[in-house]
């Protein structure tokens, strides 16, 4: 069974954004030193799940770095422009991006009836409310926490809607010259 790998980056406090204008310049600082990480785990996976609210702007986003070689980015924007996207939305009906599917379903149903499909892991990076509700239902089986020093006092968390405990396992950790941490962690049984 394919596993369902939550990356994201999040303050020391806990939070990963400080709301709907935030455009988080704070986690892009350190991108030369932790590009290769993101990359190797983008290369892990075939299949992006993420939120409706996110994809609006962050599909249209990667697919205009993507027309530009040039941009520091464009590594990134290869993935997310070549991988498998399914978009969970209760009020769009069809696609409006190319490779992109939309599940509309019950969220457990959903992300099972993914695991269970032949292929390569699976990969979330959000947004805030759909990666909480991910970690809600015990559904993220791999957690990479990229934890930035800074400090942000308020914003969202992807762990601010559990609704019971939730056990997990460190398997490895990075520290990078930066001061930004790589954490992961497993879903403990």
């Amino acid at each position: 069974m394919r596993k369902l790998k939550l990356q994201v980056q999040m303050s020391v406090d806990g939070f990963v954004s400080t709301g709907p204008n935030d455009e988080q310049q704070w986690v892009t600082w350190a991108w030369e030193e932790i590009g290769p990480d993101v990359l190797a785990l983008a290369d892990s996976a075939d299949t992006i799940l993420i939120g409706r609210k996110l994809a609006i702007d962050y599909i249209p986003y990667w697919e205009s770095v993507y027309t530009n070689p040039e941009d520091a980015m464009y590594e990134v924007s290869k993935r997310v422009v070549n991988h498998k996207k399914v978009v969970f939305t209760k009020t769009l009906e069809k696609s409006e991006w190319n490779n992109t599917e939309i599940a509309t379903g019950d969220l457990v149903e959903e992300v099972n009836k993914l695991k269970a499909q032949e292929g390569k892991d699976i990969i979330v990076y959000g947004g805030s409310s759909f990666a909480a509700a991910l970690v809600q239902a015990g559904l993220i089986d791999e957690f990479y926490l990229f934890i930035n020093p800074v400090a942000l006092g308020h914003g969202d968390s992807i762990f601010s809607s559990l609704s019971a405990f939730k056990q997990l396992q460190l398997k490895d950790t990075t520290v990078y010259n930066s001061g930004i941490v790589l954490m992961c962690y497993e879903l403990k049984s």
